[in-house]
């Protein structure tokens, strides 16, 4: 690899509010890194794999998993959020989610569209994290994802009968259990040049650093 491209990985999932927040920060911090060419690759994590293919009612859902003292850490986190949305871009309304997906079907969409090209995959996860965050659409469902994949520049009809059966889950599943073994407990997860890990929805100078310092390591190796 040259000394002035890199390899990122972003590890994520497209119902994790934080996940949206750092690549709106890494689109920023891509700006600032100057010559330097970046490969970036979208990687599955499902931060609940136990949910069934019909997912949950999102306030049942929320409330559950942030019960009894867990209830004020998420009110600090929604807090934060939607305080940081507006200055990186994001119009966060969670009032709108009145469902919780399960994101295997959205990760395979991913699967398939990183397939054909990186811009493609990015406009995807655009499409994903504006229909679940912004829209309160359900990303499970495939007139959903079908319709992200039209307005990403994927062959609609194609997805959709991807999507009625089982293609890629197993590989999606795979690919995200590999990244649980690496030792990743939460997205998003920045890894550049497959050996540095940023984790968290860090500030586009931090990342923007971290890349930098990746690259000069290893030219100095």
């Amino acid at each position: 690899m040259s000394a002035k491209t890199a390899q990122v990985d972003l590890v994520a999932d497209f119902v994790c509010p934080w996940c949206w927040l750092g690549w709106k920060y890494w689109q920023t911090a891509e700006k600032q890194l100057g010559d330097i060419k970046v490969e970036l690759t979208w990687r599955p994590y499902e931060l609940d794999p136990t949910l069934p293919p019909e997912g949950a009612p999102y306030r049942d859902y929320m409330q559950a998993k942030f019960s009894g003292d867990r209830s004020e850490q998420w009110k600090a986190m929604r807090t934060h959020l939607e305080a940081a949305g507006p200055g990186a871009g994001i119009d966060f309304r969670f009032d709108q989610i009145k469902h919780r997906p399960s994101s295997l079907n959205a990760h395979r969409l991913m699967r398939w569209a990183r397939g054909q090209s990186e811009k493609k995959a990015n406009a995807t996860a655009d499409g994903l994290f504006e229909a679940f965050f912004k829209d309160g659409k359900d990303i499970g469902r495939s007139d959903i994802l079908t319709g992200i994949a039209s307005e990403a520049g994927l062959d609609a009809a194609i997805v959709g009968d991807l999507l009625a059966t089982d293609r890629d889950k197993a590989d999606v599943r795979r690919e995200a259990d590999h990244f649980r073994q690496l030792g990743i407990t939460g997205v998003p997860s920045f890894i550049f040049d497959g050996q540095y890990l940023v984790p968290g929805a860090a500030e586009p100078e931090t990342l923007a650093g971290a890349l930098k310092q990746a690259i000069e390591v290893r030219s100095t190796a």
